[in-house]
């Protein structure tokens, strides 16, 4: 078994996004060694780190791709022996009624949200079933769980299909020492979101530090008794 979270060999996708860098930066904190799939603001995910910048290793993968997918999960574990964590932050968002949502938009929430998750979590179980070890930590949305909403039904279904290969996946793996659950967070305080709600009220926003708080919890040695949960993140 792996021994504490400071010595974890953690796997995030989407790490360059607002919460995929607050995942990182969490178990950077906490000494692990973090593996990070690298997109866009490079700069930015360098001013957020700090001097935790220098130990993170950031990877250029296609989350959609098994082959991408593939070469990545077995260069972390040809460099380091073994992969501990995966956390799915990599994933997208579409708005548009039905009548204006293109197939391509419908395939490519299915790609970004649920594949990306299926492909990554079935090269990490690979690794980590021989050891009897492993932590997975999924992130679903608000209205894959409450029943939909209007104008978002290629994304609240792609994030449904997560859901539930979530806690199909926890009880398959229940006895194998891998934990499998999701975190479900309301609206998240990021710069997307702030301008694109201009207007909200923010103050039941949930921040992404406290989302990656708890990301951690569950892929602790403290959460090993918590596998296919489904967990509320809200404040209102």
């Amino acid at each position: 078994m792996a021994g504490t979270r400071g010595e974890q060999v953690v796997m995030v996708t989407g790490g360059t996004g607002a919460l995929g860098r607050a995942v990182a930066r969490h178990f950077l904190q906490a000494g692990a060694t973090v593996h990070l799939t690298r997109r866009g603001d490079l700069q930015g995910l360098e001013r957020y780190l700090g001097d935790a910048f220098s130990r993170a290793q950031l990877h250029e993968v296609d989350v959609t791709a098994e082959a991408s997918v593939n070469r990545w999960f077995e260069a972390v574990e040809a460099a380091r022996g073994r992969i501990d964590v995966l956390v799915n932050v990599a994933g997208g968002f579409a708005y548009a009624p039905i009548a204006q949502t293109e197939l391509a938009t419908w395939e490519r929430m299915l790609a970004l949200n649920a594949t990306s998750a299926f492909l990554c979590s079935r090269a990490a179980v690979r690794v980590m079933a021989p050891r009897g070890y492993g932590r997975i930590v999924n992130v679903s949305s608000a209205p894959a769980l409450s029943h939909g909403a209007a104008n978002m039904s290629a994304y609240v279904a792609s994030k449904a299909a997560l859901t539930l290969f979530t806690e199909s996946l926890a009880k398959e793996l229940v006895r194998t020492g891998i934990t499998v659950n999701a975190v479900v967070p309301s609206v998240i305080d990021t710069p997307d979101n702030r301008q694109a709600q201009p207007k909200a009220d923010t103050s039941t926003w949930l921040q992404p530090e406290e989302i990656a708080a708890v990301v951690g919890f569950l892929a602790s040695d403290a959460g090993a008794i918590v596998t296919g949960a489904v967990v509320n993140l809200s404040k209102g």
